[in-house]
């Protein structure tokens, strides 16, 4: 879901369906390592140097230099360079392994002798000393450097050789050189790579720790200042303990570190949400607010006061958070109080748990993630602060529905790619929709939720490929006389994959590609009428309006961006007129494909954060005062082409990100006809002359007055009712208990029934089912004192009960209400509530 690790842009460059414009590189780039094989999280804020979000920096040979010139450099630069003192360092080598029939890399031995003595050259098995970022792809031995940071006379009492990869807090890896030789399989097996590349990365943070003399991370500059701040917002001091006993500096610890991950997770476009990587940025920030709230006993949002620090320190190395510093922390802050409204409660929760065998169950676990917000990994980090465990299982259970459908989603099998011929993939779809005599270059199976496709590559293709919100292209392939249907287009690094559902009889024929006219179109459409639509809110409503994603397709538009509040009607109406205004110019399309990505920024052009940018960008403008922006999409030649451009519905998506869904051209034309034909026949409904408004108004006025004298009828039936149920109480084991199907669909007077009879009565539990047509609802009330002394929790039984009426519901401890599709089971509900107490 995040990049983990400094490789992932350049896999294209290592297995050669790329070539790198330059064959030595250097950079440092965000890591975030908290979900899957590398993650960190549970570690952050314990010892002292491990990060959810870290700076790699690194050192790449793309087919250029290699083992010897990677070792010289890193010596030279740790030594000479930063002068680290040689008597400190210590390096890894590959052991080899049997199974993948690779022998010690006795080479790269061999090259370290010439700096370090024998003893501080260390051999290690695949597990440290062969890298892997996934289970496919590029990868290959490497050779970690480690330092010894502890004093003089812990190093003469025990050798850091001792201590190499042993988690010792002050003898840690600071710099890995990864030699990429080999690309993994489907099938697990080893090649060759057509050359040979370096990959390095040394941790920045690790790095300021060495340099700077100090025993923690958190020691240095790059933190110390944040952990500052914490100490004077919460009056705490920070002693820099790592045995546990300090709560509080594990708290400052996992701020300080958390806030880097969050802010700059959201400025690179991910924005938190119940799912995805979304989620991953929502339970990091969670678990932050929890520290604070618990050991810093601050109980108002604090986070985001921490983003105005952390965007004007790495102003001049990550710029996109000071570009979005309001935007930021405006999301921070709103999250913060959101979770802050369930925490107390979810943690009041946990207090009054009677765990008989120290295990938090399943049901519970699911009913903190579901009611209150905690993330599964936060209530294991509470229980195991307790000594409980958590059945896990149970929890898993609990998720099995959205747990099946995400994996069902997610789920994607992929063989290795079939070899027809070689050659460079050429994209041609912006001034034709159809090439002849393409050839078949490669082609693989994968199967995905969609079943089984082949994916095949051209070597020229008019397909546009999914990508930067346009939907991929779909059409025919053409082999002599078979046609085989395109049902997607997407990219992966360079190669654009043509999904089809089997295998032209002949691979090796000529191919006519030819995509669906209509829809491409009908796509440009869109996706012009999204560049005007950006500039048009940009006027409206300022310059802070940044795109935050957006889907382009035959159908609609879907637009998102940063604003935080809801549109005026008549914002919403200045934002329709100014795009329809640019249609009637009909400004014809400029479109340069191959600027200097730094003439297009001196330009102004629009650049999105999150998308891949080379050495040279497509700039596409509509009026060089009005939209210039960087982007790969197909669009109009000409503004006109839209012909009609209407918003249909504008929406909030999280915070501060809000949502605007149009459509252009015939679909704009159709949606206008269908409003004025249903606004004809609501004026024909009334036979008089008039203003169709005002009639409708003085509809809805005579039916609020009706309703509200069915309600005074209602809770006068109510107010008969309350005394007859009085007499039903049944006590069961203690407790009072009034269960019944009530001859009222008032859901209203019902909750005011069940007040007064839990304030006649007390001490009582009171169910009511209510029948409207062929739906049904539950209540549950319960008095205050059962829901602490006898431990009830009417959200609890309601969401049970609810299975009876084939429904669901929830709420709080006194009070709860469910909803389903079966009447016939309201009295089976309310026996079931007897069993229950």
């Amino acid at each position: 879901m995040f990049t983990n690790a400094g490789m992932n842009q350049f896999k294209d460059f290592f297995l050669n369906n790329a070539i790198s414009p330059n064959k030595r590189v250097a950079d440092t780039q965000k890591c975030l390592r908290v979900t899957g094989k590398h993650n960190d999280l549970e570690d952050v804020g314990i010892d002292s140097y491990h990060h959810t979000m870290f700076e790699m920096l690194g050192n790449w040979s793309f087919g250029d230099y290699f083992k010897q010139e990677a070792i010289d450099w890193a010596w030279e630069l740790l030594t000479e360079v930063y002068g680290i003192d040689k008597d400190r360092i210590y390096a890894t080598v590959f052991v080899g392994d049997a199974e993948d029939f690779l022998k010690a890399d006795s080479e790269a031995y061999e090259m370290w002798k010439a700096y370090l003595p024998e003893e501080r050259i260390l051999f290690f098995d695949r597990k440290d000393n062969f890298w892997e970022m996934g289970e496919q792809g590029p990868c290959g031995p490497c050779s970690e450097i480690h330092i010894d940071l502890r004093s003089d006379e812990e190093r003469k009492a025990v050798s850091g050789g001792e201590l190499v990869n042993m988690d010792h807090p002050q003898v840690i890896e600071i710099w890995n050189l990864v030699f990429i030789q080999f690309n993994r399989k489907a099938d697990g097996k080893l090649e060759d790579l057509p050359e040979k590349h370096i990959d390095t990365g040394m941790g920045f943070e690790r790095l300021c720790m060495a340099l700077q003399g100090k025993t923690s991370n958190y020691d240095t500059d790059v933190f110390s200042e944040y952990i500052k701040d914490l100490e004077a917002a919460s009056g705490l001091k920070y002693t820099g303990k790592y045995d546990g006993s300090s709560k509080s500096d594990i708290a400052m610890r996992v701020i300080v570190d958390h806030i880097r991950a969050v802010c700059f997770a959201i400025a690179d476009g991910e924005m938190p949400s119940n799912t995805g990587a979304g989620y991953v940025i929502r339970r990091i920030l969670r678990r932050a607010v929890r520290y604070y709230y618990s050991f810093l006993d601050i109980k108002e949002p604090l986070m985001y006061k921490l983003v105005n620090r952390l965007s004007n320190d790495f102003e001049n190395v990550f710029p996109e958070l000071k570009a979005q510093q309001d935007f930021v922390t405006q999301v921070v802050r709103e999250e913060e109080k959101s979770f802050l409204n369930t925490l107390s409660d979810g943690l009041k929760r946990i207090e009054q748990l009677n765990l008989s065998d120290n295990c938090i169950s399943g049901a519970e676990a699911f009913l903190l993630y579901d009611t209150y917000g905690f993330p599964i990994d936060l209530t294991k980090l509470i229980a195991s602060e307790r000594g409980w465990n958590i059945d896990e299982k149970g929890f898993e259970m609990a998720l099995n529905v959205q747990r099946n459908r995400a994996r069902n989603d997610a789920r994607r099998s992929t063989s290795d790619w079939t070899e027809s011929n070689d050659g460079n993939v050429r994209f041609v779809g912006y001034d034709t929709l159809e090439v002849k005599d393409a050839k078949v270059l490669k082609y693989r199976t994968v199967e995905d939720k969609n079943g089984e496709h082949i994916q095949l590559v051209l070597d020229r293709t008019p397909f546009y490929a999914e990508g930067g919100g346009q939907v991929g292209d779909q059409g025919v392939l053409v082999f002599g006389e078979e046609v085989i249907k395109v049902v997607d287009t997407k990219k992966e690094n360079d190669l654009i994959l043509h999904y089809i559902e089997r295998l032209p009889l002949d691979i090796n024929a000529k191919v006519v590609a030819k995509v669906n006219e209509t829809d491409r179109k009908l796509t440009e459409n869109n996706h012009s009428a999204t560049h005007l639509l950006h500039a048009a809110l940009r006027r409206v409503l300022g310059d802070h309006v940044a795109q935050k994603g957006s889907l382009v397709r035959a159908e609609n538009l879907r637009f998102d961006f940063s604003h935080f509040a809801k549109l005026t009607d008549e914002q919403l109406q200045e934002v329709e007129d100014i795009v329809n205004a640019k249609i009637r110019e009909n400004i014809p399309l400029d479109e340069s494909r191959h600027t200097p990505i730094e003439d297009a920024k001196a330009s102004g052009a629009m650049m999105l954060f999150g998308e891949k940018y080379g050495e040279f960008v497509r700039m596409i403008t509509f009026g060089k005062d009005y939209s210039v922006e960087l982007c790969g999409g197909c669009h109009v030649p000409a503004t006109g082409n839209l012909g009609l451009f209407k918003i249909v519905s504008e929406t909030g998506v999280a915070a501060g990100v809000r949502r605007i869904e149009a459509i252009t051209s015939v679909a704009a034309q159709d949606y206008v006809n269908e409003q004025i034909k249903e606004l004809t026949e609501i004026k024909n409904l009334f036979k008089g002359s008039g203003s169709a408004v005002k009639q409708v108004e003085g509809v809805l006025a005579d039916n609020k007055a009706l309703q509200k004298k069915i309600e005074s009828l209602m809770s006068e039936k109510a107010g008969d009712l309350q005394g007859d149920l009085k007499n039903t109480v049944e006590v069961i084991n203690g407790i009072n208990f009034i269960g019944s199907k009530l001859p009222i669909s008032d859901t209203k007077a019902a909750k005011t029934l069940a007040y007064n009879l839990e304030k006649e009565v007390g001490n009582v539990v009171i169910i009511f089912g209510i029948q409207t047509e062929d739906k049904a609802q539950l209540m549950v009330t319960i008095s205050e004192e059962l829901t602490k002394e006898k431990n009830l929790h009417a959200g609890n039984m309601v969401r049970e009960l609810a299975k009876n009426i084939k429904g669901g519901g929830g709420g709080q401890a006194f009070f709860a209400t469910a909803g389903g599709k079966d009447p016939e089971g309201i009295d089976a509900a309310i026996e079931q509530a007897k069993t229950m107490i």
